[in-house]
Formats: structure tokens, C-alpha cells, sequence
């Protein structure tokens, strides 16, 4: 069964590539999907990578937590099912109605 790794401290102009062909170190590399900034298109600096196997996903921990990718340390660990969000939070626009004030 495939496991989803987080990796974090990305710098901002890695590509998926750079990261299959890392990654690929440690055992095949299913999928890399980069986050990115839905306004500026822009990465956020981190990136789910999907290993074919919970062995190696453990051996990509091993080899690359904490290891030197393109200048920055990388934070590599098992991914988290993503938690559940209150729909619509944040936003900062107030509350009530403007009719309903004045």
C-alpha cells in the first residue's frame, strides 16, 4: 500500500521533478504534488510525495529528514489525513447585514 509523505522547507523553485528524481532514491515514487498559492500561483514551500510502499516511505524519512535538499534542510515525515474545517472560517468581513445597521 502506497505512503504519503509531508515534506516541508521546500525552496520556492524545486520542481515535482526535482522530487521524483530525490525521492526516487529511497524506492519508487508514486506521485509529488507541490502546494501552491492559489492567488500568486506561487509554490508554499511544501509537498505531499506518495511512495509505493510503507518501506519505502520509512527508508525516505531515514535518508532525507533533516538533509540537505537545494540549500535548505528538509522536513520529511508521514503525512496526516488532512483534518475536517468549519466551512467558511475566517474571511474577516464583519458581521450582519449592512441593511440591517443602517
Amino acid at each position: 500500500m502506497a505512503t504519503k509523505l509531508f515534506v516541508g522547507n521546500l525552496v520556492y523553485s524545486a520542481t515535482e521533478n526535482d522530487l521524483q528524481d530525490y525521492f526516487g532514491q529511497a524506492g519508487t515514487v508514486v506521485s509529488v504534488n507541490i502546494m501552491l498559492d492559489r492567488n500568486t500561483g506561487r509554490s508554499r514551500g511544501f509537498a505531499f510525495v506518495e511512495m509505493s510502499s510503507d518501506e519505502d516511505a520509512k527508508k525516505a524519512i531515514t535518508m532525507f529528514h533533516q538533509k540537505d535538499f537545494q540549500g535548505r534542510a528538509l522536513t520529511v515525515n508521514e503525512a496526516r489525513p488532512r483534518e475536517d474545517r468549519p466551512y467558511g472560517g475566517g474571511g474577516g468581513r464583519g458581521g450582519g447585514d449592512y441593511r440591517a445597521r443602517h
